[in-house]
């Protein structure tokens, strides 16, 4: 990457380099190689990016239009991914794997997973109502009994994140997007709008239009320029997993109605989280194991019976950036602050939802008719307090 220099200006400067940073730039430049853009990122090895630290998961099985439609847009553009990133003879290779979302579907729930299962079928999306049955059938090491059965997407599944958002980074610079190393410490504006960005490194770029895509430090990014987003960073822990009894095959992504998920991993092993409503809010990438075997390990063992005699190998903990107002992204322009523009908020959906936003956000700062409306994700509903719903 790049060091930073003093009085640079450029067409457009975004804040992050992460999925959503490096996918707007790709999209900036694929539709104009003559822009000046800058992306700045203040950690260049993305060792606590939340791209990189996530559990990497695709899925189509959302209950809110707009975000069923991204996560199509997301299906079309990672299978066409790898040829679309060349630069020359490399091509990246994003090890897409379709081994299906399961969501366990209980009694509490159901009037809610039927509406999402019509939803989804009226949009086209390939899902499937399972009864326990059809899960034993394919996954006999399930205990079902307090279920009443599932939905499955066969299309879902997991990749290697680290390979998109490098493929995307790799393409954007090839394209003429400048990457930066360095820390955005203020927005910096004249009146009301935007004029560029002050560094740690004590240099200043001008710009009058600005995109934060700071991902979890999104809220104090924005902060700078006087603007309140209710975006606050909350740990997740993910948890590797090498069981005694192994599965004769992969298992998809499973989620629990207690929000527990787990899926195979590369090595035959198991990878496992769960969000929680005490998953402490702030800046720490500690894990704890004991978190697992006290809290997790039970109620897995409880639904997998076999799995009662297990590992830890490894685990990681990385941070959500959770919108508080209604757990949705944030996308556009902020109406009191001209040419800021946001793509923030995406509570744990950010990698999926990197290719739309990307390309939404392109078409925006250039002014362009979206290919897909988003326009349900506006920073207006902030200001006004009328969350999105997602159920």
């Amino acid at each position: 990457m790049e060091k930073a220099e003093e009085n640079r200006t450029y067409d457009i400067i975004i804040i992050g380099g992460g999925i959503m940073g490096s996918a707007t730039a790709y999209y900036l430049m694929k539709k104009d190689r003559n822009l000046k853009v800058a992306v700045v990122e203040r950690d260049p090895t993305y060792e606590r990016a939340s791209t990189t630290l996530s559990a990497a998961n695709i899925r189509i099985q959302f209950s809110l239009k707009e975000n069923i439609q991204v996560s199509q847009y997301a299906f079309e553009a990672l299978d066409r991914f790898e040829e679309e990133m060349a630069i020359d003879d490399e091509r990246p290779n994003i090890a897409f794997r379709r081994e299906g979302n399961l969501f366990l579907v209980d009694e509490t729930g159901r009037s809610e997973a039927e509406r999402a299962f019509q939803l989804q079928k009226s949009l086209g999306c390939p899902v499937a109502w399972w009864s326990t049955q059809e899960i034993l059938e394919h996954y006999p090491l399930y205990d079902v009994s307090p279920f009443l059965g599932g939905t499955f997407g066969p299309q879902d599944g997991h990749l290697d994140a680290y390979a998109v958002l490098m493929g995307y980074k790799a393409k954007a610079k090839s394209l003429g997007a400048a990457f930066i190393a360095d820390e955005v410490t203020g927005i910096l504006k004249a009146g009301r709008r935007v004029s560029g960005v002050g560094l740690a490194s004590g240099s200043s770029f001008t710009s009058d239009l600005v995109v934060n895509c700071a991902g979890a430090w999104a809220a104090e990014v924005a902060k700078t320029a006087g603007v309140e987003i209710p975006v606050i960073p909350v740990k997740r822990q993910i948890y590797a997993l090498d069981t005694k009894v192994k599965p004769e095959g992969p298992l998809p992504l499973t989620i629990l109605p207690s929000g527990l998920y787990f899926r195979t991993e590369t090595g035959n092993l198991i990878l496992l989280g769960k969000s929680m409503e005490d998953d402490p809010v702030g800046f720490s990438f500690t894990w704890d194991d004991k978190r697992f075997t006290e809290l997790l390990w039970p109620e897995l063992a409880e639904f997998i019976p076999a799995f009662d005699t297990l590992k830890i190998v490894r685990g990681w903990a990385g941070l959500y950036a959770v919108n508080t107002l209604d757990n949705n992204a944030i996308l556009g322009e902020w109406p009191e602050l001209k040419g800021l523009y946001l793509a923030n908020g995406f509570s744990g959906h950010g990698l999926q939802q990197g290719p739309a936003v990307g390309r939404y956000i392109s078409e925006l700062l250039l002014g362009l008719k979206p290919a897909l409306d988003l326009s349900a994700f506006s920073p207006v509903r902030i200001l006004e307090n009328k969350p999105l719903s997602e159920g």
